[in-house]
C-alpha cells in the first residue's frame, strides 16, 4: 500500500486548511500537556464523554442513524444523538454525512474523499488538511443530504457545530478545573479524531474480507474496539443501511448494543440488521421480521 500523496485521484486537492491546521496541532499540543495534568476525575471524565461523543453520537447518531436510516427514534431522541456527534468535533452533521455519504457512492474510486489508494496518510488526515475538510458546496449538499438540509435544527447547528463543545469546556473548566477540561476535551478529542481517521485509513487497508464488495473495504477488530464498533468496516460496506455491523457473536459492536438498548425501551424501532439465512446460505438484510433483500450468495463468502 502506498503511503506517498497522489494528485491523480485525489478530490478536491487544495491549498493547507490554515484554520483546521492549527486547530490541530494546538488541540494535539494540548493533549499532551493534560498527560502532566493527571487527575481520576479527568481521565473519568475523558472516558465517559469518548462513549458519548463517539458511540451514541458518532457511530449510533452521525452514522447509523441520520447517514443510513439503519433505524428510526423520536426526534427528541435524534437530536439528542446528533448533538453528542457534535462533542467530537468532526464537524457539522450535513457535511459529515455528505462526505460519508459520497464516500459509499465512491468508494476507492476517483471521487472518494479519503481512499488510501491515495496514500495512507491522506486517508487518514491529509484529506482534512488539504481536501474537503468537511466543507462541501451547496450544490453538492443538495444533491447528497437533500433531507437534512431542509431541516431548521441540522442547518443551526451545521453551522454552529463547535457550541455544544465550547459550552461543555467552559462548563468543565468551571466545576473541574485545568485537569478535567483538558482531559475531557483537548485529549479526548484528539485521541476520538485518530479513531474515526483509522476507520477512513486502516479498515480500508488492513484486515479480513467477509464479502468481496469490490472495493478495499476490511473489518479490522482493534479499530472496531476503539471505535466501538464501526471498524467491522467490511460488513458495512456489504450492507451499508444495516444498523448492526458486528455479525458474529465474536464482532464486538457496542454502537449495536445501544441501539438494541433503545429498542427495548421503546425508543427504537424500524431498524434494518443483516441475517444469515441458513435455507439460502446467504446474508440478508432484514426489517423487523419481514425480509428486503439478498445479497452476497456464495455461500462460502457468506460464512466466512
Amino acid at each position: 500500500m502506498k503511503t506517498s500523496l497522489s494528485t491523480k485521484s485525489q478530490p478536491g486537492k487544495k491549498g493547507l486548511n490554515w484554520g483546521t491546521a492549527i486547530f490541530l496541532v494546538t488541540a494535539h499540543i494540548a493533549g499532551i500537556a493534560a498527560l502532566f495534568f493527571f487527575s481520576w476525575p479527568g481521565v473519568i471524565t475523558a472516558l465517559v464523554l469518548y462513549w458519548v461523543g463517539g458511540s451514541l453520537g458518532i457511530g449510533m447518531g452521525f452514522h447509523r442513524l441520520i447517514t443510513h436510516r439503519g433505524y428510526r427514534v423520536p426526534k427528541p431522541i435524534e437530536y439528542f444523538l446528533v448533538v453528542c456527534g457534535a462533542l467530537a468535533l468532526e464537524g457539522g452533521p450535513i457535511q459529515w454525512v455528505t462526505t460519508h455519504r459520497i464516500h459509499h457512492a465512491h468508494t476507492d474510486r476517483d471521487g472518494d474523499p479519503h481512499t488510501p489508494r491515495d496514500g495512507g496518510w491522506w486517508a487518514h488526515v491529509g484529506w482534512i488538511l488539504r481536501g474537503t475538510a468537511q466543507d462541501h458546496d451547496q450544490a453538492t449538499l443538495e444533491r447528497y443530504a437533500p433531507d437534512l438540509i431542509k431541516n431548521r435544527f441540522y442547518v443551526w447547528l451545521d453551522r454552529f457545530y463547535y457550541v455544544p463543545l465550547i459550552i461543555l469546556a467552559v462548563l468543565l473548566l468551571a466545576f473541574g478545573g485545568w485537569s478535567v477540561m483538558l482531559w475531557g476535551i483537548f485529549l479526548r478529542v484528539t485521541l476520538a479524531l485518530h479513531a474515526t481517521w483509522l476507520v477512513n485509513s486502516a479498515t480500508h487497508m488492513w484486515g479480513r474480507k467477509r464479502f468481496d464488495t469490490g472495493e478495499d473495504s476490511r473489518n479490522s477488530w482493534w479499530v472496531a474496539l476503539l471505535t466501538f464498533g464501526e471498524g467491522w468496516h467490511n460488513n458495512h460496506h456489504a450492507h451499508p443501511t444495516s444498523a448492526r455491523h458486528g455479525l458474529k457473536w465474536y464482532e464486538i459492536d457496542f454502537n449495536w448494543w445501544g441501539i438494541r438498548v433503545l429498542q427495548l425501551l421503546g425508543l427504537a424501532r424500524g431498524i434494518k440488521r443483516t441475517r444469515f439465512d441458513s435455507a439460502t446460505a446467504a446474508w440478508r438484510l432484514v426489517r423487523g421480521k419481514s425480509k428486503r433483500k439478498r445479497s452476497f450468495a456464495n455461500a462460502q463468502t457468506g460464512r466466512a
